[in-house]
Order: structure tokens, then sequence, then C-alpha cells
């Protein structure tokens, strides 16, 4: 089989065992018997026949983002629903796209049908990335009373903003709902850092120190995915001491 044959099963393989947060010796084995291993994988955590034209999209997907793109663009004009809408938004966000992908979300919004927790959510990582702090706030706001708001990325970005816009005991009391062990790493390193801008620095090493003892536990798959957050943890503690 020809090497960049190799390396796109590979790639795959491994993109779809973290996507669907699948045991950790799947990685050795894609890794380290790359064609039998991703054979393996493929038919028993992948293939089926009816699943075959979903795999397929999903590796072009992960080629060619755009295509994705073009091809949810067409569904949606072809049927407009709720559901295309918003798996078009979804595409548009993961490739950064904050401005088109909001129009699409605040059109969804207007489905008073549907649960607007999940599309509220995507607005606010949305209108982050445009770095638009008041529209972060509105619409966290607005889901700040549901239960999945608590402990969520959402919340994490709503403390984000409120610090941008100065308002740092609310930042704080929302930032520091992100410190959950064995998770979150690059979010509550960021509130290390703001901890360390406002002079608290015993609690900033305090949740650093936290983070590098749970990166000696981590699996081989996440050592890979915060090697640089860990590297940034260190070099912080360091600082610190």
């Amino acid at each position: 089989m020809p090497y960049y044959l190799i390396l796109l099963l590979q790639g795959y393989c491994i993109y779809h065992a973290y996507k669907n947060r699948n045991a950790y010796y799947w990685y050795f084995l894609i890794m380290f018997i790359p064609v039998i291993g991703s054979i393996i994988y493929l038919i028993t955590q992948v293939y089926n026949k009816q699943d075959a034209e979903k795999i397929q999209e999903e590796i072009v997907s992960v080629i060619n983002p755009t295509k994705k793109i073009k091809d949810l663009e067409k569904r949606l004009q072809f049927t407009e629903t709720y559901q295309n809408r918003v798996n078009l938004a979804d595409a548009l966000l993961d490739i950064k796209d904050y401005k088109n992908a909001i129009p699409h979300y605040l059109a969804a919004l207007e489905d008073s049908s549907q649960n607007d927790f999940y599309v509220t959510n995507k607005l606010i990582e949305a209108y982050y990335g445009l770095k638009d702090y008041n529209k972060v706030i509105l619409f966290a706001e607005k889901i700040q009373n549901q239960s999945e708001f608590k402990k969520s990325r959402a919340q994490f970005l709503y403390g984000l903003a409120l610090e941008k816009l100065g308002n740092f005991e609310a930042a704080e009391a929302n930032l520091r709902k992100i410190d959950i062990r064995y998770s979150f790493y690059n979010e509550r390193l960021a509130l290390a850092k703001f901890l360390i801008s406002k002079d608290k620095a015993t609690d900033a090493k305090e949740i650093l120190e936290e983070i590098k003892i749970e990166s000696q536990n981590m699996t081989s798959a996440n050592k890979r995915i915060y090697r640089t957050t860990v590297q940034e943890v260190e070099k912080l503690l360091v600082e610190l001491s």
C-alpha cells in the first residue's frame, strides 16, 4: 500500500477514535501496526454497509473541509430545515468562519419548537471568536440559569468576556467553575493566568500543580493533545517558584 494512503488511513482512524472517545489502546494499534491495526479498527469500530457513505463523507471532510461546506449549503437550499441549517453553521464554526456561521445560528434560534441551548452555546463561541464580548455576555445570560450552562465551555467564555470588559469579580466567579480535575486543561491554564494577573499567585500555583500531577496520568493520546498546555504549565510553575 502506498505510503501516503497508509498515512491517510491512520489519520482517519485516529481522528475517528478521538472524536468518538474510543479506548486509548486503539491509538497504539493504529500507530504501531499501521495497516493491520487500521483495518481492524475500521472493521470493529466503524464499518458497516449502512455507514459506508458516512465514512466516505467524513474522510473527505478531513481532507477538504470546503467541500463539506458546499455540500451542506446545497442540502440546506434543497431542504431548509432546522437541522440542515445548524449542520452548516457547525461546519462553518469548525473552520473558524464565524461571520458566516452566526447568521445561520440566529436563523435557527427563530424556531421556537427547538431547544435553544445548543445553538446559543455555539453563538457564544462564534461571537467570542470575533471578539464581540458584549454579544458573548448577552447570549450567555440568556442561558445561564439552565443546568447545562454550569461548568460548561460557554460559562468559561462568558467569564473571559467579563474579564475583557473589566468585570473581574464576576469573571473570576465564572472561570473558577471550570476548575474541575482531569478535564478542561486549557481552560484551567487560562484561569491560572487570570489569577496571576490579579496577584493571586498562590491560587494559580495550586491549579497549575494539579494539572502537572494529572498530566502524569494522561493517556498517550491526551499527552500528545495537551503537550503544549502541559509545557506552558511547567514553565509558569518555574516562574512562580
